[in-house]
């Protein structure tokens, strides 16, 4: 608990934890959630959860003023639309920055040990001096959140204004976003985004602008020549090769995966390798991967129906089937298992899958099987449990990651809501997220 000083305030300004908070100290104002205690901290100290998502300690002393903020979250998450264009040279190509947010646009304050969103797109373009060698640039900032805020809401948002600088003309275009749910929203926007003529890029980076050991600045300098330069109109993930500054990897939007906490090489193609290698000094872009959607003169459509209702559920021992009974309570209209191996769920005793998954498909919902494994691909026949699921009507969803298949569930609950319509659309591959083999080579980088 906090000290009984803190509590009195709190009470007389009817601020409970959890209610967002404007701090006043000295000449600094924070705004943000007020979180508990931490139960070894000093009972003088607020916790306040700032709006990028990290947490700062305040010390609550003389002139230290705290207010509710009324709205909460999303006011305190409002920002104003700014668009800058920043001309380099004008036979260079120009290429659309378009920020959401994340560590990518954040830096230290040195004060509080805090890390708080700061860099617009237009700063972050601004400090690469790469960039006045390969592209002018249109930055915009359509939001300003860490990516565990990122919802299907948003991916839409993302979407539209990514459709409306393709089709405006741009050569390409980089989504700046957090990295946590950056291959989440690399699926959607591979199966929103139709027709695509360009590269649509995502980056971020694993340590804020400011540090010493940033990769915004190769990441951003390598998306930068890829979008400008190459041939490939996909959208893809731009991030570090390996932990030295020396290449960025390019990888398909739906075949990529956040393999490590804080590595700057966390990015990694999942079962498919690469489409290139962007070579930070040189500039030089390989093409690895010739399986890829080239540029066009196409305008790209903009399919938003998402139906965000289904559920994701992990696999392991001691699942409770009646897990699913609470989401049919909430309406979901799908499911995707994340099972063990090639596809299996437990088939055994109170522990057996198999009734919750008979009676889902009964009532006309689909039940889409994914691999943990995340290497290699499901199976529907090899063993006896497997044929057991397909008996009662899932869909095994070859070798599609478990986020990308719940993201193309959605997708595809928002056109349909026919079971076989559905399982013909969950094994038709429309953003390269099927490969119809998978050779060794595609576990290697």
């Amino acid at each position: 608990m906090y000290s009984k000083i803190i509590q009195d305030v709190l009470k007389k300004n009817n601020i409970k934890i959890g209610d967002f908070v404007r701090v006043k100290k000295d000449e600094s104002v924070y705004e943000g959630m007020l979180m508990p205690r931490i139960e070894l901290g000093d009972t003088s100290c607020l916790v306040i959860k700032l709006n990028n998502g990290y947490n700062i300690g305040l010390k609550f002393e003389k002139g230290v003023k705290i207010g509710k903020i009324k709205g909460g979250f999303e006011i305190a998450h409002k920002h104003k639309k700014v668009t800058k264009k920043i001309i380099f040279d004008k036979k260079l190509p120009t290429i659309s920055i378009i920020g959401t947010g994340g560590t990518i646009a954040s830096k230290v304050d040195y004060r509080t040990g805090g890390v708080y969103a700061s860099f617009s797109p237009e700063d972050i373009a601004m400090q690469i001096p790469d960039l006045k060698k390969i592209a002018n640039i249109k930055a915009e900032e359509v939001m300003n959140i860490m990516s565990e805020d990122m919802t299907p809401e948003r991916w839409i948002e993302t979407a539209k204004e990514v459709a409306q600088d393709v089709n405006a003309g741009y050569k390409g275009v980089i989504v700046t976003h957090g990295t946590d749910t950056l291959h989440y929203t690399a699926a959607a926007l591979s199966f929103m985004l139709r027709d695509l003529p360009c590269p649509v890029v995502l980056v971020g980076t694993q340590r804020s602008s400011d540090r010493g050991s940033s990769d915004v600045v190769m990441n951003i300098s390598c998306a930068a020549n890829f979008v400008a330069n190459s041939d490939v109109a996909e959208v893809c993930t731009v991030m570090h090769g390996t932990m030295e500054d020396d290449y960025c990897l390019a990888v398909r939007g739906t075949k990529v995966r956040k393999m490590h906490t804080s590595r700057r090489d966390a990015f990694r193609p999942i079962n498919e390798q690469p489409l290139a290698k962007i070579y930070w000094k040189s500039r030089k872009i390989e093409i690895f991967n010739k399986n890829y959607r080239k540029r066009s003169d196409s305008k790209v459509k903009v399919d938003a129906k998402l139906n965000p209702k289904v559920a994701l559920i992990k696999c392991h021992p001691g699942l409770d089937p009646e897990i699913f009974d609470f989401y049919l309570d909430k309406k979901y209209k799908g499911f995707v298992i994340e099972a063990t191996g090639l596809g299996h769920t437990p088939t055994l005793g109170k522990y057996s899958l198999l009734p919750k998954v008979e009676k889902i498909v009964k009532l006309g919902l689909p039940v889409v099987i994914t691999s943990q494994c995340l290497y290699g691909r499901v199976h529907p026949t090899l063993y006896h449990n497997l044929r057991e699921l397909s008996r009662r009507g899932v869909i095994f969803a070859e070798d599609t990651l478990p986020e990308v298949a719940l993201v193309k569930l959605m997708w595809i609950l928002g056109h349909t809501r026919n079971l076989e319509r559905i399982k013909k659309m969950m094994l038709t591959n429309y953003s390269g997220e099927i490969n119809p083999r998978i050779e060794p080579k595609d576990f290697l980088v």
